[in-house]
């Protein structure tokens, strides 16, 4: 179902990345010159190798046409792109989240409309799952290639700490605040949390925002309905959220460590941290630096539980829907026509499917249900795409689906949000000046 991310769609579909002024580069693989395109993306592994391997093959069976790669951090990324794109520079081929970001290009005519080449490729759409495509469809026009894993947030729990603390894993919010208490009189934290980086901090508000008051809450505020931000549910949510910091919910000196350094996730696998919100790309990331931490069914996984008196739905999920691959305006017309073999050939090729679920993520192909109960995550793939198909609202993260000025403050207020340096209803006012900019 392909319907335009405006205004509607962010409530039918998904993590997403924070502004940083960093702008370096982590690495480049192909060849320095000759024919061909470019293409950025995200470093870090395992998603790193995977991207790259599909480039690879592509580019080994067309060797007079290289498509050639750079890779960028997490965080400096999505300035980096900004700033190319702005300035004309942008790489053939661009790696984003859709949603708010890709109608900001799509305005300024800087990516290439993908419509019709999607109505004469229609085996190339029909193989998708057709939710992937709201991100990239802006006012019915298809203007991104979706791509990758389909990625809800969950929150994760360290098995071990849980028996040797001798509770169980939490069913409300009632719960977890009971369970802060009891990890800290172990000298364990209840949460780790990776709170520089923002983008984390605010998977926790879009969770509450849902439990309590609905997917509508934050669809009114996306709609641009006048104080939007005030709703008596998002008032409650910002509340409960600054409950949880005050009782010492999160590892200390969390508004000091990055996502990009993966040490949120190391503080769960090593036993510093109970539990962790993050993405399900979370689970490769662990079992790749975790040791056996996931092999010895250490690691333990779930949708975030329900809010008491909350009218939300608790199948609801948050996160990705997909990945994007857009084409820029200003590439040639080679540029193109070499991106768009690659969309055909290359992107979700048979050994990168294979590499995704060997990865524990879920491609966002349609009828791979047979292959996920076939490998060795085959639990985890499994609930994954159970979580993602069973939604009966799966929104994309706020910062994405927002404009980039809105999310930009978006993302400050959170940080002084977690830090008490202002209060729900600052909060709200904050956000509700930024409603129809």
């Amino acid at each position: 179902m392909a319907t335009p991310i405006s205004r509607r769609a962010v409530l039918g579909l998904a993590a997403s990345v924070p502004v940083s002024m960093a702008l370096s580069a982590c690495g480049t693989s192909g060849p320095g010159g000759g024919g061909g395109a470019t293409y950025w993306f995200l470093s870090g592994q395992p998603q790193q190798g995977i991207r790259q391997g599909a480039v690879d093959r592509f580019n080994k069976a067309n060797p007079d046409t290289q498509i050639k790669t750079t890779t960028f951090q997490n965080d400096p990324y999505k300035t980096k792109i900004k700033t190319a794109i702005g300035a004309g520079q942008a790489p053939t081929i661009i790696w984003g989240w859709g949603g708010g970001g890709l109608r900001t290009w799509v305005e300024a005519g800087q990516v290439e409309d993908l419509t019709s080449w999607f109505d004469q490729n229609s085996a190339v759409k029909d193989k998708l799952i057709p939710s992937s495509f709201g991100p990239a469809t802006i006012d019915g026009k298809i203007y991104a290639m979706p791509c990758e894993t389909v990625e809800p947030i969950l929150l994760y729990y360290n098995k071990k700490i849980f028996d040797d603390v001798n509770v169980d894993p939490p069913k409300s919010w009632d719960d977890i605040m009971a369970l802060v208490p009891k990890f800290k009189a172990k000298n364990i934290a209840p949460f780790a949390l990776a709170g520089q980086s923002r983008w984390t901090n605010m998977m926790w508000l879009e969770f509450l925002f849902d439990r309590i008051g609905g997917s509508e809450v934050f669809q009114a505020a996306f709609e641009g309905e006048k104080n939007a931000w005030s709703n008596p549910a998002a008032i409650t949510a910002l509340t409960k959220l600054q409950d949880l910091v005050r009782a010492g919910g999160f590892i200390d000196g969390f508004s000091s460590i990055t996502a990009d350094s993966n040490a949120d996730q190391a503080l769960l696998y090593t036993g510093k941290a109970a539990m962790m919100v993050h993405g399900s790309w979370s689970y490769g990331i662990q079992q790749a630096d975790g040791g056996d931490f996931v092999s010895s069914d250490g690691l333990g996984y779930m949708n975030f539980p329900p809010v008491e008196g909350g009218v939300g739905d608790p199948s609801d999920a948050v996160g990705n829907p997909g990945q994007y691959l857009a084409i820029s305006a200003k590439a040639s017309a080679e540029e193109k026509k070499l991106a768009k073999k690659f969309f055909t050939e290359g992107v979700l090729d048979d050994q990168e499917v294979k590499d995704w679920i060997g990865s524990g993520a879920v491609p966002i192909l349609k009828g791979t249900q047979s292959q996920l109960a076939k490998d060795k995550n085959a639990d985890f793939v499994t609930f994954i795409y159970d979580t993602a198909n069973k939604a009966k609202v799966f929104a994309q993260s706020w910062d994405q689906a927002l404009s980039p000025t809105a999310a930009e403050t978006l993302l400050d207020n959170i940080v002084k949000l977690f830090q008490l340096s202002i209060n729900p209803q600052q909060f709200a006012d904050s956000l509700n000046a930024t409603i129809g900019k």
